[in-house]
């Protein structure tokens, strides 16, 4: 089996990768207008400045959307289908493309379900994934 492909880590989101590494989800804050982001960016995304910090997140979120892929586009996905991508919008707002741990193969999915951070080792890496808070199931 071939291996995931690996995020582009540099000095914008190294801070987001290395609070993974400790068990935190980080996300950047604008010190100017108060918005709050992911992912990494040199400005703020609604008032351009530079005045950023980095903010720990509660892991608590609810999902948006998502989508169930029954086909690996990818050969290191073959061993994982069915599984999710699903957008989930984080209490302070940021939102972030991840995968739910326990939807069984998309099915517990709805939107507005309460999720969790689960971070979870994906080779020597640490990446936010979510777990359903309460069953979801149908």
């Amino acid at each position: 089996m071939s291996e995931l492909p690996r995020p582009q880590i540099d000095e914008i989101s190294r801070p987001y990768w290395e609070g993974l590494e400790q068990g935190r989800l980080l996300y950047q804050h604008c010190r100017s207008c108060g918005h709050n982001w992911l992912p990494a960016r040199q400005t703020c995304s609604a008032c351009l400045s530079t005045q950023l910090e980095w903010l720990q997140s509660r892991g608590q979120g609810r999902i948006v959307s998502w989508v169930v892929y029954h086909v690996a586009y990818h050969d290191a996905l073959k061993d994982r289908l069915p599984y999710d991508v699903t957008l989930v919008e984080l209490a302070e707002g940021p939102r972030v493309l991840t995968n739910i741990v326990n939807s069984r193969g998309g099915k517990a999915l709805r939107i507005d379900a309460r999720v969790d951070l689960a971070i979870e080792r994906e080779g020597d890496m640490s990446l936010a994934r979510f777990r359903l808070v309460e069953d979801a199931a149908p």
